[in-house]
This record gives C-alpha cells, structure tokens and sequence, in this order.
C-alpha cells in the first residue's frame, strides 16, 4: 500500500497584496507558517513511526510550508523543479489586476496560453508526468508532497485517471493548506480518503 499525501503550500504574501504568485518567489506570511506548523504536528503524529520522504516544489512559499512540515516527519525536503506552480510568463511579478488588463489570450482550452512566454495547461501536465510516474514507481511507501493550487489540480486529475483534456470540464482544486490523502492499493486500485482537507491548519 502506498499512501501519498499532497499539500498545498499554505498562507503566503501573494495571497495578500494582489500580486500574481506563479513564478514569483513569494515567502509564506505568519499566518502561513503558523498553519504550516499546524499541519506538520498532526502528519507527524499519523505518520509516526514510519519512513516518509517529502517532495516539495523548490519556490519559497512551498519550502518554507515543506520545511515546517519536515520538522515534525525528521527528514528533509527534496526539492524538486517539477512541483513548481505553472508559469504564467511576462505576468510574473506583476499584479492580478495587470495580468486581467494585459492577458494575451483567454484559455479556452488545455493548450492556450495566457501570454506568449507562459505554460499551458498541457505544458504543465506534461512537466509533472514524470514525476508522477517516478513516484507511483517507487518502492517508498509514505509519500508527502508540498506544491502549489494549479500543479495540484493536475495531480488530482492524473491520480484519478483523467486525461489533460478534461481539465476545463472537470477541475478537483483546493485551497491553500489544503491536505489530501490518496492510496494506492496492493491491487494498483487509486482511492481517495480525503481530499483539501482544511482541519490540519
């Protein structure tokens, strides 16, 4: 049985002040690290015992939630450029309300992109898939993974089974602390116990 627990990164100071997150490197707020904490505690006493790796994207706002975590699982993050959040390109340290006034392109399907510079949906998906499959390969059987909304998303829906084109259709997104659970079954079986658990922050 592997058990694979994603979470996405909590509180940090894009949430705040209106500026686009992506690939800007924002730092978690007080208030994120704080629920960082939080959340750390309770997977360090479920997991207890048990060897566990932890996978974190390499942008602040998910070290620092991975680090505060890690605390609590005695490891240490291994950061990996293939958990980071989608890249919205020319956006990147410019604010929401620049991106609604200067997007290049509405995102009606998988394969736009909202500047000329940034990630599609199926760029992204395509950055994750081996990662995913290297994980769902691995003999490590306690599996924690700290990344951001949109790669999570992506996640969820290649867990489950779905193809990147059903994204604009079906979307499994989660706020930021939001703590999921998912096992993998001696039998290959995927299930889902919790999904954006909110009650760890």
């Amino acid at each position: 049985m592997k058990h694979i627990i994603t979470v996405q990164h909590t509180q940090s100071v894009h949430h705040t002040n209106g500026m686009v997150g992506s690939w800007t490197d924002w730092d978690l707020t007080d208030l994120g690290k704080s629920r960082a904490d939080h959340i750390g505690k309770k997977l360090g006493e479920e997991l207890a015992g048990k060897d566990v790796v932890i996978y974190s994207s390499d942008l602040k706002r998910a070290k620092q939630t991975a680090d505060e975590i890690a605390k609590y699982l005695g490891t240490e993050p291994v950061l990996r450029q293939e958990l980071r959040e989608r890249n919205l390109g020319k956006c990147c340290g410019k604010s929401v309300q620049w991106l609604r006034e200067n997007i290049e392109s509405q995102e009606k399907t998988v394969d736009d992109r909202m500047f000329s510079d940034a990630e599609s949906r199926r760029d992204a998906w395509n950055r994750l898939s081996p990662f995913y499959e290297e994980v769902m390969a691995s003999d490590k059987e306690n599996i924690v993974i700290v990344s951001h909304g949109d790669l999570l998303s992506i996640w969820n829906a290649m867990f489950i089974g779905l193809p990147v084109e059903s994204y604009y259709s079906v979307d499994i997104h989660g706020p930021a602390g939001g703590v999921s659970h998912m096992l993998v079954a001696d039998d290959g079986k995927h299930l889902i116990r919790h999904i954006n658990d909110m009650s760890y922050v």
